[in-house]
């Protein structure tokens, strides 16, 4: 009997722990939400709200995740890989059914605000809303009133397919819990405005610790760690780190070609390929040069970045095998040299140098390996409308041979990073 009184208290006690951690939970999920208003407001959507928008719409690259190549712009159905299974775009269209014909502003304020779709369901994070919070309501409003001028388009929501429990509410409110927190934009008085707009926009609809952010076990942003680089899931492109001299920091650039940069997808000391130059193909190229001024502001001044980037710090010889070097050598002559120069010298305006290259010198190999078996291509834009690519290589060198010509332009014409290895090439 003593034994069956300890097991209920045993029991009841759980059921209590439960029922609180419960409370908490849901309470945490609710933190920074206004109640729906009972009847929705009258929504002047006037022409000037709606190309605000338009614009809002393309410095949030809004139509690169719901729109399929070759589909209606903002119909959803792109399925975003992630590693806990797919997640698909939603329709964005103001198609009654499928679409947002039936919210009002306050529930698509919600949205990006709270993380909460209309019907009151958590919305997963490869919607970025933990960014997207700092977007202000009126800059919510004319998205909205813009993508209620697209044309509509009755294309039903793909359901997600992830792994339990993942697939659930419940480990979506914990994950909430834990790593989302509703927060508006908050301007930082000592800095001017300029700084402060590229804040807002790198740190909002820019989203770009979506990709520049490391990432926790599991999946959130860890915002501590700022714009430090991080490798995008599934993808296996590194986005580096944009606060390091050495990976993809500015702070030493003139203004210009960080504008540059932004809008063309080539600048005199760098390139763009891979995701980012998705990036500047749908959203960077369109905004305005003062919005990018302002980003290139922000940017140049993040936390830890010296005004003048430092030397590198002192390594240690990389150790190369000389048999590996060879290889290298031979394959680099047989395919780079042409383009890139006998001396890694490159081609102004034409192919990068890769002597003295910091993408080529990274710690961080990833991106080198996925534009040998790839190819990397410049985006195509209205200041470089036709830009050089670089073929894939990867149907006609092995991975052995991927990371010895990788050895050997690290290692040549001054260049003096360690080796890539056969490990390094396996997720190309």
């Amino acid at each position: 009997m003593r034994k069956l009184r300890t097991l209920g208290w045993t029991l009841l006690a759980l059921v209590l722990v439960l029922g609180a951690a419960a409370a908490v939970i849901a309470a945490l999920n609710l933190r920074g939400e206004d109640p729906l208003p009972e009847r929705a407001a009258a929504f002047d959507a006037t022409p000037q709200l709606v190309e605000r928008g338009r614009y809002l719409a393309l410095a949030g690259n809004c139509a690169g995740c719901h729109t399929t190549r070759g589909g209606q712009p903002y119909a959803g159905g792109l399925p975003i890989e992630t590693p806990f299974g797919t997640v698909y775009s939603s329709n964005l269209t103001p198609d009654a059914n499928a679409g947002i014909g039936g919210w009002s502003s306050a529930h698509f304020w919600r949205a990006m605000h709270n993380g909460r779709s209309k019907d009151g369901r958590l919305l997963y994070p490869a919607f970025p809303y933990p960014n997207f919070t700092q977007v202000t309501r009126e800059d919510s409003d004319a998205i909205y009133a813009y993508l209620r001028s697209v044309p509509a388009a009755p294309v039903p929501n793909l359901a997600h397919r992830l792994r339990f429990p993942y697939d659930t509410q419940a480990a979506l409110a914990v994950w909430r819990a834990l790593s989302f927190k509703p927060e508006p934009f908050v301007a930082n008085a000592g800095k001017p405005a300029e700084w402060n707009r590229g804040a807002y926009l790198v740190g909002g609809l820019g989203h770009c610790i979506a990709c520049h952010g490391s990432r926790d076990s599991l999946g959130a942003t860890q915002a501590n760690l700022g714009l430090s680089g991080g490798l995008i899931a599934v993808e296996n492109w590194y986005a580096p780190s944009l606060a390091d001299p050495h990976q993809a920091g500015v702070a030493d650039w003139p203004t210009g070609e960080v504008v540059a940069l932004l809008k063309t997808g080539t600048a005199p000391r760098a390139s763009v390929m891979g995701p980012m130059a998705e990036v500047v193909f749908r959203s960077t190229q369109y905004l305005s040069d003062a919005d990018l001024a302002a980003m290139a502001s922000y940017l140049k001044d993040l936390p830890g970045v010296p005004a003048q980037a430092t030397a590198h710090p002192s390594l240690a010889p990389a150790r190369r095998d000389a048999g590996t070097m060879a290889r290298g050598q031979k394959i680099y002559d047989q395919r780079c040299a042409y383009c890139h120069g006998d001396q890694g010298q490159g081609a102004p305006g034409a192919f990068p140098p890769l002597a003295g290259n910091r993408a080529v010198n990274m710690a961080q190999t990833a991106n080198l390996v996925q534009v040998i078996a790839h190819g990397g291509y410049l985006p195509s834009t209205a200041g470089n409308p036709r830009p050089y690519g670089m073929p894939p290589f990867g149907q006609v060198l092995d991975a052995a041979d991927v990371a010895a010509v990788l050895t050997f332009i690290r290692g040549s014409w001054g260049n003096d990073s360690p080796p890539v290895t056969l490990l390094d090439t396996m997720r190309r």
